[in-house]
């Protein structure tokens, strides 16, 4: 089935549970004339990409093309880029083509990458800040390879963590990864966490089923706000990195790669009993992170803060400065607002 016609089909599914057309296209992004007209042509393949179009009136020749990268190979303009040798041109008289065209035809010949000492200019995305004060307000989540015993052969582990807390809020191991598995296990967690309509940031990368069409729709029903990092940029998404950093240098992860997919399921489910409510992560105070999760944490930190002010009193000449921090941290930041604010300096 064509991209095209399961929207197409999401549509109408909406549509016969009682949805209006209008919203059910606004979930999925696409214009209500569009899918009119999608319906009425009988939704079969995109007819731009096989209908013969006849060439533009306006269109260089061959000979034309060819007369102007000659000119800009010439000792005079090979190391300027169009926008200068037009002009240039012009001041002699001279008219071949506008800088568009000579830009398109030198971009075609692999000739306008740094012609000159001219930089492209590239176009840098936005670096959006999440703060988070409490559980289940920010979420991050992303999909790594667990190695199979067959070699060339992997299964995908989904993970979803909640980044004020560290706990593992969700997961699944497939052997495959689309975007229905992705939207799944998102309305399994945050059902779970009863966080639904809250306003709930999920945070991942670029990866094809965490932008899927149907998990897209599943964020919208959910009440779930959608966020993504950067294009090729890697800490944009540090806490999900961090979390599958921790469960492939588990020491039980084994190195000869799982048995079977539920040989899978298994292992990572005895992992996030240990990593919820055994480890102590060392990024909020040594607490687990379900302690964090439920706010256990705060009493357990007063706890060792006043033991230490204790032994500090008792014992003051084996300290050579104060004791250790066990303040709680009241916030989780996602790209603080400080390291942009460095980098943009």
């Amino acid at each position: 089935m064509s991209e095209r016609q399961r929207v197409v089909s999401l549509i109408q599914e909406a549509i016969q549970s009682g949805a209006r057309q209008q919203q059910a296209c606004d979930v999925l992004e696409l214009s209500s004339r569009t899918y009119q007209r999608w319906i009425k042509a009988g939704v079969v393949s995109d007819g731009r990409m096989t209908t013969k179009q006849p060439p533009p009136v306006n269109k260089l020749s061959d000979d034309e093309r060819q007369q102007i990268l000659a000119v800009c190979n010439t000792p005079p303009y090979s190391q300027l880029p169009p926008y200068q040798i037009v002009p240039r041109l012009a001041d002699q008289g001279t008219y071949l083509a506008s800088e568009s065209s000579f830009y398109r035809i030198l971009r075609a010949a692999n000739q306008l990458t740094h012609r000159g000492t001219v930089n492209i200019r590239t176009k840098t995305s936005k670096v959006r800040h999440f703060t988070a004060t409490r559980p289940n307000q920010v979420w991050s989540w992303d999909i790594t390879y667990c190695p199979s015993r067959i070699i060339g052969h992997h299964y995908y582990l989904y993970m979803i963590e909640d980044i004020y807390s560290r706990k593992i809020v969700g997961w699944e191991a497939h052997d495959k990864e689309n975007g229905e598995h992705a939207a799944r296990l998102l309305e399994r967690s945050v059902w779970a966490e009863k966080s639904v309509k809250s306003q709930l940031v999920l945070h991942s990368d670029h990866g094809g089923p965490l932008k899927s069409i149907m998990l897209k729709a599943k964020l919208q029903e959910l009440g779930v706000v959608s966020s993504y990092s950067r294009p090729r940029v890697s800490n944009d998404n540090p806490y999900s990195e961090s979390l599958f950093r921790t469960v492939k240098y588990h020491p039980r992860w084994p190195s000869e790669g799982f048995a079977s997919l539920e040989d899978t399921r298994l292992w990572v489910k005895e992992f996030v009993q240990w990593y919820n409510h055994d480890h102590r992560h060392s990024r909020i105070k040594f607490v687990t992170p379900e302690q964090r999760h439920t706010g256990e944490d705060v009493q357990l930190l007063e706890k060792r803060h006043a033991l230490y002010s204790r032994m500090i009193k008792l014992h003051p000449e084996r300290w050579s400065t104060t004791t250790r921090n066990w303040q709680h941290e009241p916030t989780v930041e996602l790209n603080p607002k400080h390291h942009n604010e460095r980098k943009a300096a």
